[in-house]
């Protein structure tokens, strides 16, 4: 019983907790799954350019993003990103500049006090953890879905593309109507694998203080002294988002392959 009232939702239990540290986990993972989507397509983009300097420049992140350890790229750019707004606010001296334009009083008047409090005073510059997750997630996914892409991309048949153009599409329309739905069905299963790898990435951001779901079980043992529950019920939370995950990536792919003959 003890268990199950530590569990339990409520003043005495941790599973107010646990479920907000969930859903922060699914909010964190889904924002960067979309932003680094975006990032793999014009990575792909970049690797497949006929233009060299895009192709280095696509080449150079890849393999700068897939060499340092995910956690280093997260601190680097949680520290990074303090540092740098920091110096850059020094550097405009924005107390004067706010003071000047009375731009404090102007933004207290909008509600925003806290940006206020960032931008016109000395005070030193705090990074938001989600920022810097979603930054840090959707770089390191966005480089994975960039070697993704760049494979689905070359598998498509260039013999379709050329027909395509011979009856005279556009690029534009060659792109929408032929080469994009043969990409996503030959990337789907590399991208879901990524988003399984995602999904476990997510717990560390607990280390720069953000309350996903490690960060809340981390507390949790810390006040209640029982790590095997709280990390037991951790393991569980993540292979459920897992399995539901896989369940439906495999119907995604199936949708994707319809019309196609399986050999």
């Amino acid at each position: 019983m003890r268990y199950v009232d530590l569990l339990s939702f409520g003043p005495t239990g941790w599973g107010d907790d646990l479920w907000t540290g969930t859903k922060l986990t699914l909010h964190l993972a889904v924002v960067s799954l979309g932003v680094g989507l975006i990032i793999g397509l014009l990575g792909a983009g970049a690797k497949l350019a006929p233009n060299k300097w895009l192709n280095r420049l696509g080449d150079a992140y890849t393999t700068v993003i897939r060499g340092i350890p995910e956690l280093l790229t997260l601190l680097l750019i949680y520290y990074g990103l303090q540092f740098g707004l920091q110096g850059a606010l020094a550097l405009l001296d924005t107390p004067a500049l706010c003071a000047a334009l009375d731009l404090g009083a102007k933004l207290d008047s909008l509600g925003l006090e806290a940006a206020n409090a960032s931008i016109c005073t000395d005070e030193p510059v705090e990074v938001s953890g989600f920022a810097a997750g979603v930054i840090a997630l959707s770089l390191v996914f966005g480089a994975f879905a960039t070697e993704v892409f760049r494979g689905a991309i070359l598998s498509v048949p260039g013999g379709q593309l050329e027909a395509a153009r011979a009856i005279g599409m556009s690029r534009a329309l060659v792109i929408r109507r032929i080469l994009l739905p043969q990409v996503w069905r030959f990337a789907l299963p590399g991208l879901g694998n990524l988003w399984l790898v995602l999904i476990k990435d997510t717990s560390l951001i607990s280390v720069i203080a953000f309350d996903e779901l490690m960060r809340k079980t981390f507390i949790a043992v810390g006040v209640v002294k029982e790590p095997f529950l709280f990390f037991g019920v951790a393991c569980l939370v993540y292979l459920a988002i897992t399995g539901v995950s896989m369940i439906a990536f495999n119907r995604v792919e199936r949708w994707a392959s319809r019309g196609v003959r399986r050999v």
